[in-house]
This record gives structure tokens, sequence and C-alpha cells, in this order.
């Protein structure tokens, strides 16, 4: 098989083609962003057969994945790790199911929240879950688990959790591929009680999930990507690594006289036997996870009291941000490596801003003008480009929680009494979760402006395509309920500040929902399309 240069998720990608699967959804969210992305490539160059889309949210992907699994097929659902929060309800349910094609679920966390607004680690989840969890430390890793993960999942019948982070998604390294699988033929499964989360069939299901555990504990016991080695002449310290970190602790041990005995944990659940084997021999264990102290947390539970237990919880390791090599040095004691420092100092902050000529900055300067004569303006916020709407020289908007939340915000915001409010959503994110709030704030006959920055594109995940039209954005919004009169269309250009402003103003006046889409596309979808003119 030929080698390829590969991302982490990329490999995942691969990992999945020649696992066999028929189809894979997601929802684009750095970093995961790249799986469905080099699918889709896949799909348009080598087989036209695979389905590789983008879907409306996190939920829904996962539950259309579950619908595959019951016909038969392997399917990959992809997702970062607040869009698993999204997904949950249907995760966490589909683990009664008797799962039939294999179903894998790649998440990729973002410790150090280089693109997000929280750290979480998935293993809770899958924890959470009764399932197993899969956490690769390489390329080569991810490449094998996703296909290791299939097989799995379809023996042990159940979803089973690839959990990436950063480092390992948007880093390369050469992957050897190895059999490719065939895909699976159609094949539904008629066991119905296996699929239908009725309250006796779920009870029924539960048992055999928790009699399962036994099983999952063996199989990781046994795993290969749970390495155990002893060093019996150290009886001082042994060391526990996940994921990324054993990469850095493997360079650090080379310069270590006595070298610890070492676990690496890369699948879960956790294997007990071989952590015991481990720490009998050390007075003393350091943990070195990204993420939350998952491992760290497990080993207070089950070590004697007097096996000093070092990592997150004693900051031995720094409970947020990103593993790194002088991390892991040093904790184990060794020098960190001098740093280069560069010859300019006190360089000006660039922080994150609009693209010059973003259909944003119009919008947000009509917004802000209109805003003018309030003392105490609400303005709530949602994920996406319109975000940066935060800094200079906008100022616009006062929260920022998950995605759809600022159409919900805005109607707690104005039930509390606040005014004038006003929530502002994109078009893609008006789409995930923002409908629901709108319909909320409808029925209930809030006195809210819901402004839609409409930019034709999911631009901040790396221009993916909204999986509405925006031409159907007004239809929408008539059919959840918003008075006709009360809709309108801006074109935000300078040449149109006062005009637009004059809208907004008149909306916020409104003893009502009032619904503003301020429409024109994204700067680097009209160069794009003048380029290829």
């Amino acid at each position: 098989m030929s080698d390829l240069v590969l991302l982490g998720d990329e490999a995942v990608s691969q990992g999945a083609i020649d696992a066999g699967i028929s189809i894979a959804y997601g929802y684009p969210g750095t970093p995961s962003t790249e799986i469905i992305e080099y699918l889709q490539e896949w799909k348009r160059k080598e087989d036209h057969s695979l389905v590789a889309s983008w879907c409306s949210n996190e939920k829904t992907a996962y539950e259309a994945a579950v619908a595959v699994s019951m016909m038969g097929k392997r399917s990959l659902v992809t997702m970062k790790h607040v869009g698993l929060n999204v997904a949950a309800d249907a995760f966490m349910n589909s683990i009664g199911f008797t799962i039939n094609g294999g179903l894998v679920l790649a998440v990729a966390d973002d410790p150090g929240m280089h693109s997000s607004q929280n750290e979480q680690d998935s293993r809770y989840y899958a924890d959470f879950a009764r399932t197993v969890c899969m956490e690769p430390r390489n390329q080569q890793e991810a490449y094998e688990m996703t296909k290791e993960a299939f097989h799995l999942s379809e023996t042990l019948h159940l979803p089973v959790l690839l959990k990436l982070t950063t480092r390992i998604s948007h880093s390369r390294a050469v992957v050897k591929r190895g059999p490719i699988r065939e895909k699976k033929e159609l094949n539904p499964s008629r066991d119905r009680h296996h699929w239908t989360n009725l309250p006796f069939l779920s009870r029924q299901n539960y048992e055999v999930l928790w009699q399962q555990r036994t099983e999952l504990v063996t199989i990781s016991e046994n795993s290969d990507y749970n390495p155990l080695i002893i060093h019996p002449d150290n009886t001082d310290l042994a060391v526990i690594t996940t994921g990324l970190a054993y990469n850095y602790y493997k360079e650090a041990e080379k310069e270590l006289e006595n070298k610890p005995s070492h676990l690496h944990i890369s699948f879960y659940p956790m294997p007990e036997k071989k952590i015991r084997a481990l720490a009998q021999r050390a007075k003393r264990v350091i943990v070195i996870e990204e993420g939350y102290p998952y491992v760290e947390r497990f080993l207070k539970g089950i070590l004697p009291l007097e096996i000093q237990i070092d990592g997150k919880l004693n900051d031995t390791i720094p409970h947020l941000g990103e593993i790194n090599p002088d991390i892991c040095r040093r904790a184990l004691g060794l020098p960190v490596f001098e740093a280069v420092r560069p010859p300019i100092q006190d360089l000006p902050g660039r922080p994150p801003q609009l693209c010059r000529g973003c259909p944003h900055t119009d919008s947000y300067k009509a917004l802000n003008k209109a805003l003018e004569e309030y003392d105490h303006p609400v303005v709530t916020s949602d994920i996406g480009c319109y975000t940066l709407g935060y800094f200079p020289p906008h100022n616009a908007i006062h929260s920022c929680l998950d995605m759809g939340a600022s159409v919900s915000m805005a109607r707690g915001a104005a039930e509390a009494g606040a005014h004038p409010v006003v929530g502002v959503i994109g078009d893609g994110t008006f789409m995930h979760t923002g409908i629901q709030g709108l319909v909320d704030m409808l029925s209930a006959g809030n006195r809210v402006t819901l402004l839609i920055l409409d930019n034709s594109i999911t631009a901040m995940t790396g221009m993916q395509e909204t999986i509405v039209d925006s031409s159907r954005i007004v239809e929408i919004v008539k059919g959840c309920g918003a008075d006709p009169e009360h809709i309108k269309i801006l074109k935000p250009l300078p040449k149109n500040l006062e005009e637009n402003t004059a809208i907004i103003k008149g909306e916020i006046d409104y003893d009502g929902v009032s619904v503003i889409i301020s429409a024109r596309e994204c700067v680097h979808i009209t160069k794009k399309r003048l380029s290829k003119r």
C-alpha cells in the first residue's frame, strides 16, 4: 500500500475509507473540519458512491449515522468537542441500540481553546455512555484506530468514540496504509426491539450493556494500545501518559538515567490491572495527560493512599492548555529547553478582526448607529465571524454563549425587562440551532429584534456551503410565524449606512419580534467568483 503524508484528521478519513465506510456526516468545527473535507475530495476523485455530507448540526448528523448503521452499512460522524454537547442526547440514547453496521464518532477536542469557547474532555462522554474510547498518540494510530474502531463497533454492537486533539488533528506525518475492507451491502436490522427506546425495552438493553462491561475491560487490558513497560530497578517513580503526551515523554525519557516504569493508555475503559501492576513497584506516579485529569482521578480511587499521585490536581502538570515538551520535562525533574528569543521586541498586538470589506462590518456600523440614543442596549451574539464584533472598533456585542444562544438569550433579556434587545446570528448558525429560539420568541411575543447576518457561507470554519441556500431564509422565518411586515432585508454596504440605520431603528421600536436579514456574500466568496470569471 502507498504511504501518505496526512494530517491527523485526514488519517482518520483514510482509515474510515479503508475500513469500508459508505457514509460520513458532520458539522464543521475546528479542529475536526478536515475529516469531512478529505472524504468529500475522495468522493470527487476516487469513489463517487461515497456520501460525505455536512448537516445542519451535530445532533442531526449523529442521528442520520445511527440510521445508516441500522441499515447495515458503516458510517462515520465528525464534530468538535462542543459539538458533542449538541449530539449528546442522540449519542447517549444510541448506546442501548444493538449496532449493526459499524458506527464511529470522531470528536476533536481543543486543549488551549485555539478556536473554542471552552476546554472539555470527550473521554468523559464515552465513560458516561459506557462505551469504548480510543485516543491516538500520532497520525499512524489515528489511521489504525479508526479502522479498529469500526471492527470493534460491529463486534461489540456499540458506537465507538475516537478522541482527537488539536495537535494530532492539525499536524502531518507519514501514514502507512493497511488492508482495505469492502463496503457492506444494504442489510437492514429487523430486530425492532434493538432500535426502539421505549422504557421497557431500554431497561432490557441497558442490562445487556451493563453485563458487557467486563468484556470491554478485558479488551482494554489486552490491547496493544495500552503498552506497559516495567523497569524493576526504579522503585521510586512510574509514569502514565495518554494521547500526545506519549511523544513528549519518550523524548524526555532518553535523558533519565534510571528509567521509570511506563504505562501509556490509548484505549478505554481503563486497564485497571495494568495500572496496579505499574503502581505496585513505585512510591510515586506521575500522570501526564492532555485534557481533564481523567486518569489521575481514577488512580485516586484504586491505588493505596501511600502512593503519591502527581498530575493536574496538584499542579505538577498545568490544569489548562496543551501539553508541551517543557511541561513534561519539568514534571520529570529535567531542565527545560532554552528558548530562542526573537530580536524584535514589543511588537504591537494583533487581535483577530473582521476581514477588510466584510459585510458584517457594515452591519455593525448600522447597528451601533441605531443604538446610539439608548443608554443600555443589549446585543446578544452567536458563534461565527460576527463574534469578532466584540473587538474595537465595533465593540458591538455583549454576549456569546454557544451555537444558537443569541436568539434564546435575547428572549430572556427581553423578558427580564431590558430594551432594546437585539440578537445577532449568522445564516449557518441560524440553521444550526437558531430557528428553535425564534419559534420560542414568536410564541412568547417578545419585544426583540433578530439580526441575521447572511454572508452565504459558513466562513469561520473554512468556507463550507450552508445547509440551506440564503435565499430561503425569508421563507423559513415566515414559516416560523414572523409578521411579514416586520421581516426586513438590508444590503450592508457603506453607501447604505443611513438607510440601514433607519430600518434597524424602526424595527427596534416595534413592540414584537422583528427579523432583519442583512445579506451580502463573504468577500472571499466574491473574490473566488470574480477570479473564475
